[in-house]
């Protein structure tokens, strides 16, 4: 049997079989599937959903890194559709920062963002994902518990009574991994503090004046009371990262705002996470207008479709490396949210977990090939998880702790004597600009 390597497919090695259970069949999961279907690898993907459509309907930021190993776990022609599914950062105009009455701040500087970054929503990414994983895709299948077989094999059973037997095991089950809790004896996340809820529109359903407003551009608009807004702008047809229509399979089609809204849990609309729907972005509003927020920026909920409106939790894991995958390396394992889950305030949670797909599957080449052993591998793995899973969270928790600084009575009073005067001031210099162009 021959092997080859993820990005380098002329060089073959002998290789022995080996076969890996995964848990959780998300982002991290399928493409840890994908990359292990290239190399000849028997994988099994065991995922709750019945269908794999059935996510968020938020959009991924993919960054160099991300695309490079995508590059190397998907085929040629899979990886050509994923890039004509989606946006090009670099093609829209620079991102920008709104208040709470939608008054222009000035540009956003986003900390960490890559110019050659793509933009793709979740559903087309993991429908493509699970094309790549095809037949060890297995839905409608709940882990309850893992363990090893007298052999040693690692074992896991599902709530149907039936188990999946393997050489390795590999946790991609989200931030409230079954996985890791076994492994660690206990959760290695947290809440972050932050409730969610998202929600997709049409440019074409808003009033042409604030299609205008908002632009072909992704923004943050900052409120009181430690609220805000994110609106992400998708246009796979527009701006395609890959200008070859006949292979596009995104699922939006259009420009579209693919939006968050957020707030403090400690001033969050009690259940808000119990609602669903129209219920749910009348709550939004209704909490947003609550702390003096305009229509304006409200539009882009108010004209929403109501089912693709869900509220989600912010989870993060153990900041500091030591933390993180705290358990000696062996033949179960994890990656992605399950190990480092990183609140979506940076766009790097889905691009680490493929990173980690990507890195695992080079290191189990390397343990087929002979030239190192399982558990070398795994261990050389999980020494690289915990180093950039940590300098992610990191990045991710900036805008939340300022989110969440900005919950306090006196923190709110500051940002409503300060942003008029900094929106004023923006304006003044816009129409300076203006001015000298004529």
């Amino acid at each position: 049997m021959t092997t080859t390597t993820p990005d380098a497919s002329t060089t073959t090695t002998p290789a022995r079989p080996l076969r890996v259970v995964v848990i959780g069949g998300g982002i991290g999961g399928l493409a840890l599937a994908a990359g292990l279907g290239r190399t000849g690898v028997g994988v099994v993907v065991h995922d709750r959903d019945v269908d794999p459509a059935t996510t968020g309907g938020y959009h991924i930021t993919l960054d160099s890194p991300a695309q490079q190993a995508l590059r190397g776990l998907l085929t040629p022609a899979l990886y050509e559709r994923l890039l004509a599914s989606a946006s090009a950062v670099r093609r829209r105009p620079p991102d920008v920062c709104f208040d709470w009455r939608g008054r222009l701040l000035g540009d956003l500087e986003v900390k960490g963002l890559d110019p050659d970054s793509i933009d793709v929503d979740r559903i087309t990414l993991r429908l493509l994902l699970a094309e790549a994983a095809g037949d060890s895709l297995v839905l409608d299948s709940t882990c309850t518990a893992v363990d090893r077989d007298p052999a040693g094999q690692v074992r896991a059973t599902f709530a149907d009574a039936s188990t999946a037997t393997g050489d390795l095991l590999v946790g991609a089950d989200g931030p409230h991994s079954l996985v890791v809790r076994h492994l660690a004896g206990h959760p290695t996340s947290r809440p972050a503090g932050i409730i969610g809820i998202s929600g997709r529109t049409a440019a074409a359903d808003l009033d042409p004046a604030e299609v205008v407003r908002l632009g072909p551009r992704s923004s943050l608009t900052v409120g009181t009371r430690g609220t805000a807004l994110y609106t992400g702008y998708l246009d796979p047809d527009g701006f395609a990262a890959l200008n070859t229509p006949d292979v596009r399979s995104a699922v939006t089609t259009g420009p579209t705002y693919i939006w968050g809204a957020m707030f403090p849990e400690v001033t969050a609309p009690e259940g808000l996470r119990d609602q669903r729907g129209a219920q749910l972005r009348e709550t939004t509003i209704e909490a947003l207008r609550a702390v003096g927020w305009a229509e304006k920026p409200l539009q882009v909920i108010a004209r929403t479709t109501p089912e693709t409106v869900a509220a989600y939790r912010f989870n993060v894991g153990p900041e500091h490396p030591r933390d993180m995958a705290p358990w000696p390396a062996g033949n179960i394992t994890a990656l992605g949210d399950a190990v480092h889950a990183t609140p979506p305030t940076a766009g790097k949670g889905a691009g680490t977990a493929i990173i980690d797909a990507h890195h695992l599957v080079t290191e189990l080449a390397a343990a087929r090939a002979g030239t190192q052993t399982l558990n070398t591998a795994i261990s050389s793995f999980e020494t690289d998880m915990r180093h950039r899973g940590s300098a992610v969270i990191a990045l991710s928790m900036t805008t939340v702790n300022r989110i969440l600084a900005g919950a306090s009575p006196a923190a709110s009073a500051i940002t409503r004597a300060s942003m008029p005067l900094l929106a004023w001031t923006t304006a003044l210099k816009t129409k300076t600009v203006s001015g000298a162009k004529r």
